[in-house]
């Protein structure tokens, strides 16, 4: 059962917007209410929401638990309805609902760029850039990019998505947007890819992370 915060009736009116006023989604990011990326402490609490687009659905020891839209979006609306949540990054159809929703007013909004590392495919970490472009979070008025940065040793389309990850940041520092990097030290496995989460190898992860492209260009 969805969330009640988002109800039966909510969910039709999504779907005839979008097929009958697509036009309606880019006026609702132009009328959007922004608000400071920052608060005044400093500290930010973003609520994740793209997992789904690179097929991981899985919570805990159920694998199907984002499957349902429905309940997802009801989740979301509820979170960020919480005081101390900051916003949300996700991808452009989970944004989007969350737009006509409501829910994203006075909110941070991070675009998810690259999603293309399905989860389980033998190519997740040549991770292609399939979701939002710099150009397109200027364009919408999001506060910056996320893209997810895994590093193996033994795979070679780690070092395509180091370059991918590496023009992203040098397309959103042209723009004065934050790029929001996600690195992580990994292996493969028997075919799946598992993510080092001790202190060393999130160290060296973090170290690769941070020579990603070039410094933004300043004017004297």
């Amino acid at each position: 059962m969805a969330d009640p915060s988002v109800t039966a009736a909510d969910l039709a009116r999504l779907t005839e917007w979008r097929a009958r006023e697509p036009q309606r989604i880019a006026r609702a990011w132009d009328e959007r209410r922004l608000r400071p990326l920052l608060p005044d402490d400093g500290r930010l609490l973003l609520v994740a929401a793209d997992h789904p687009a690179r097929g991981a659905l899985g919570v805990g020891a159920d694998p199907m638990a984002m499957a349902s839209r429905s309940e997802l979006l009801g989740r979301l609306v509820t979170a960020l309805a919480r005081p101390g949540v900051d916003g949300v990054l996700g991808t452009p159809d989970i944004l989007e609902d969350l737009l006509l929703l409501g829910a994203l007013e006075d909110k941070v909004v991070i675009g998810s760029m690259n999603r293309g590392g399905l989860q389980g495919s033998s190519w997740e970490l040549d991770d292609r850039f399939t979701a939002y472009t710099a150009d397109a979070v200027q364009r919408l008025g999001l506060d910056g990019g996320k893209m997810l940065t895994r590093i193996a040793l033994d795979d070679a389309g780690s070092v395509r998505t180091l370059e991918a990850c590496a023009q992203a940041v040098t397309d959103l520092a042209e723009r004065g947007l934050m790029a929001m990097v996600e690195p992580f030290w990994s292996v493969v496995d028997d075919g799946r890819v598992r993510n080092l989460l001790d202190a060393d190898s999130m160290v060296r992860a973090v170290h690769v992370a941070s020579g990603l492209g070039p410094p933004a260009r300043t004017r004297g």
